[in-house]
């Protein structure tokens, strides 16, 4: 029933949160694709604990929040949160699963949450999908390529730091 029920409101267009990452697999009832590794060395510097940023809720204090990199039957997951309580409030919250991994980047499928308060009037401003997170030069650090905001005109810096 609760299948009917899903595949009914997409069907008529009514937006369920979440929907576009997890909707080919929940109406499947398939455990979403494996994590591909184009560089197996990779998994090691990827699963664990690891600081969180975004830039906006640095300036006050370096205080990063945290994201953790599960294994989950052969599907890597990303989870985390970066919370800023004082002056300039706001967050940073990423959940969802890497879908391939190279050998400086990672792909990301998954839902991306930002609010502060001096963007966007404070609204929580979200962007999902397919996302590509870049660790370039000396850099110990991916950092999320998708990086013009999509409810202003300012740029986010999304970093996922190396152990």
């Amino acid at each position: 029933m609760k299948r009917f029920v899903v595949m009914s409101l997409i069907a008529l267009g009514v937006a369920i949160p979440g929907a576009a990452v997890l909707a080919p697999y929940a109406m499947a009832g398939d455990a979403p694709p494996k994590t591909v590794f184009k560089d197996k060395t990779q998994r090691a510097k990827l699963l664990g604990k690891h600081m969180l940023s975004l830039q906006w809720l640095q300036f006050e204090k370096a205080m990063y929040g945290t994201a953790t990199i599960e294994d989950k039957g052969g599907v890597l997951y990303l989870k985390g949160e970066q919370i800023n309580k004082g002056k300039e409030k706001g967050y940073l919250k990423v959940d969802g699963r890497i879908t391939e991994v190279g050998k400086n980047s990672f792909k990301f499928n998954g839902t991306i949450k930002t609010s502060v308060s001096h963007i966007n009037n404070g609204e929580e401003c979200v962007r999902e999908g397919d996302m590509n997170f870049l660790a370039k030069g000396a850099r110990k650090y991916w950092r999320l390529q998708e990086m013009k905001s999509p409810c202003s005109e300012v740029t986010d810096y999304v970093d996922v730091y190396f152990h």
